[in-house]
């Protein structure tokens, strides 16, 4: 794609960056049908193309409006459009520096503005989103239907195993997953514990700063990361082997903090180490894969239920993962059953849900939909983003993956 940027944003950092993105674009339209707003709505402005073409012109110089911030909005940033193309787009790079100035430029109306201030603000406090969340748990039986099914049950961590093996990894506890539920990364470390792996949280660790990333307030998340790599470095430089995430939301931001503190003299290095140690739990899993298995006799390896696995695009599209999951729930004798249209966001994206109600509703539909199509006994993902969204809507439970292996070496232990 030929590009003639204006002169206000050629020669900054953000256009050069999105000058290269654009000129690897062809228009072949691969993306489009692997869209999930566009496949919805139909409307070309609607996908990647549209919205590049929105983007370039914009950035060639052309008025910006309410409008080409709607179809920005729109978009789930689940890079759904990269795994499709050809050409190695980096969308998602292109649509976060489109947001950045379309913010910058048209602006919010108040309520809209309080509303992303507000979700910025209380998300990524793991403190005050407990308080929130216990609240919501005091006052459920008081609470509209719709609203009540949407606070989670609590889920109680079980035991975390003292550190005790010459391999240890670090885990991002995250902003809300502590929360809503610590089951996981507890899981996670006692799984991992068995493979002779100790996992410690560093207390000083916090939000990984894809929410407040991806509400434009860029500056902002960037002091989150910076405090991530603070409390990651003493343990990084006392030989942590790795960075493991249980979130591949989160994930695919850590993975990205090189590139996003590239510019900055004081974080850059480190930032990439950080990316260079960071691992999505199922790549640590995976190469441990045959000591896993021998965890569990053979007598109880082919272990029910039934599991519909939903991998988020993070993992799928961001972390390209796609399929890592599934083995290791097959190696270890679960059954999976069919997803239609597995590479489909569930419409969760982050903060999505609050901001495009009704198009994340009908994504959600669709996916829920596709999930309990193969007759599951339980619905098994990767992200908590999207095991939150999925739950009120789902008639079976949904768990991490890692709680049901968990559970089912603990089974084999016990049985």
């Amino acid at each position: 794609m030929q590009t003639r940027l204006a002169d206000w944003i050629r020669d900054t950092p953000q256009g050069r960056e999105a000058d290269a993105i654009l000129r690897k674009c062809v228009h072949c339209g691969f993306c489009l049908a692997t869209c999930p707003t566009y496949t919805l709505l139909g409307d070309e402005l609607d996908s990647p193309r549209g919205r590049i073409y929105l983007m370039k012109g914009m950035l060639e110089g052309a008025p910006v409006t309410a409008r080409t911030r709607l179809h920005l909005d729109r978009c789930l940033t689940c890079r759904a459009c990269e795994t499709t193309c050809p050409s190695g787009v980096e969308y998602g790079r292109l649509v976060d520096i489109g947001r950045d100035l379309v913010e910058e430029k048209v602006g919010r109306a108040p309520l809209d503005a309080l509303k992303r201030w507000g979700l910025r603000k209380v998300l990524p406090s793991r403190g005050l989103f407990a308080f929130l969340l216990g609240l919501g748990r005091l006052f459920k039986p008081l609470l509209p239907g719709p609203v009540a099914r949407k606070v989670p049950e609590r889920r109680p961590a079980g035991a975390w195993p003292q550190p005790r093996h010459a391999r240890r990894m670090l885990v991002l506890a995250g902003c809300v997953q502590p929360s809503i539920a610590p089951s996981i990364n507890a899981a996670a470390a006692r799984v991992l514990d068995r493979l002779g792996i100790s996992l410690v949280e560093a207390p000083r660790a916090g939000c990984c700063g894809a929410v407040t990333f991806h509400l434009n307030a860029q500056d902002e998340a960037l002091g989150y990361m910076r405090a991530n790599i603070d409390a990651w470095w003493p343990e990084v430089e006392a030989g942590a082997e790795a960075i493991v995430i249980t979130a591949s939301g989160c994930g695919t931001t850590v993975k990205e903090y090189g590139h996003l503190l590239r510019g900055d003299p004081q974080y850059a290095h480190k930032a990439e180490r950080i990316t260079n140690l960071t691992r999505d739990l199922s790549e640590v899993i995976a190469a441990e894969r045959t000591r896993l298995v021998g965890l569990l006799p053979p007598a109880t390896r082919r272990l029910p239920p039934r599991v519909a696995f939903q991998s988020p695009c993070t993992l799928q599209h961001g972390l390209r993962l796609s399929g890592m999951v599934e083995a290791i729930l097959r190696d270890l004798g679960f059954e999976l059953t069919p997803v239609p249209d597995p590479h489909l966001c569930c419409g969760s994206a982050g903060t999505y849900s609050i901001l495009q109600p009704e198009i994340s509703q009908r994504l959600l539909e669709n996916k829920v939909r596709a999930l309990e199509s193969g007759n599951p006994e339980l619905i098994a993902t990767a992200n908590i983003g999207c095991l939150s969204h999925i739950a009120p809507a789902a008639s079976r439970p949904i768990r991490h993956w890692i709680e049901i292996v968990d559970e089912a070496l603990t089974a084999a232990r016990t049985g």
